[in-house]
């Protein structure tokens, strides 16, 4: 039995250091080529072959991020909480629901972008544009919020439930004022994992969104985000430093988010206990 637990110890102990140890190398490497290359000229306003600017792709992350997670939470959390607070256990609705959503998580990106740019890009006249990207993304990362705000909704014990119905409330304000706040860390991370998704996402947004260098003035315009700003440098093989440089703030760009995300659930958390 001692032998046993000690080879368990022994793996657990050794995935931990694969695992953080490969993080560490990964980081590592993209700050030690990002740093040297990363120049003040690569925040200009304008882009330029020869400033590589990455300002108008961080303004178009930003405002793809935004605009994805606001359109696709809603619609994700309101069909969680229909799956396991209103419809009836083993119905087939929900079973069809259910499947569909883990289909879907399955797709590849590019699958995605190709139905984009067919349905939004060329038969709804939206052609490459923050729009028809926004709304191919969203598509992408709602299976993800729809799977994770389920599960976060399903670990709140029902017995928090029978207590708010034996103190009189209903249905809807059990949901909104007891069982959603105890969800919100786990709704928040599902959020997170989409909002990573979205910013490493290329093969989906090339068809959809373009690559134009620009800061997009309306949601009609093309643009390109970080992810495909370092793609596109990268595959020229003119700018193979700036494309280090744009890996980097990439990964910073990915860290604050989790640490913003983190502070948040922390919040939520504090004002349940």
């Amino acid at each position: 039995m001692k032998k046993k637990l000690s080879f368990y110890k022994i793996a657990t102990r050794l995935s931990m250091f694969i695992t953080f140890g490969s993080l560490f190398v990964i980081v590592s490497y993209v700050l030690l080529r990002g740093i040297p290359n990363f120049k003040l000229s690569m925040l200009s306003l304008n882009y330029t072959s020869e400033n590589v600017s990455m300002l108008p792709s961080i303004i178009t992350t930003l405002i793809v991020v935004a605009l994805s997670i606001l359109i696709a939470t809603p619609i994700g959390v309101f069909t969680a909480i229909y799956l396991v607070e209103y419809a009836k256990k083993g119905s087939k609705a929900v079973d069809i629901i259910r499947l569909a959503a883990e289909t879907l998580a399955g797709i590849p990106s590019i699958v995605y972008g190709l139905f984009g740019m067919i349905l939004f890009v060329s038969t709804l006249g939206f052609r490459y544009s923050i729009l028809s990207g926004v709304l191919t993304v969203s598509i992408m990362i709602l299976p993800l919020i729809i799977r994770s705000t389920e599960e976060a909704l399903k670990s709140v014990s029902d017995s928090i439930r029978q207590a708010s119905f034996a103190l009189g409330a209903g249905k809807l304000r059990t949901i909104f004022k007891v069982v959603l706040p105890v969800a919100v860390p786990g709704i928040v991370s599902g959020i997170v994992l989409a909002t990573g998704r979205i910013v490493g996402e290329t093969a989906c947004l090339i068809y959809t969104l373009g690559t134009a260098t620009k800061i997009p003035n309306s949601i009609f315009s093309s643009s390109r985000t970080l992810a495909l700003h370092m793609y596109m440098l990268s595959s020229e093989g003119k700018h193979i430093g700036e494309g280090y440089a744009t890996a980097m703030v990439l990964l910073l760009f990915v860290l604050l988010i989790n640490y913003i995300s983190n502070k948040i659930a922390s919040k939520f958390m504090e004002a349940k206990v």
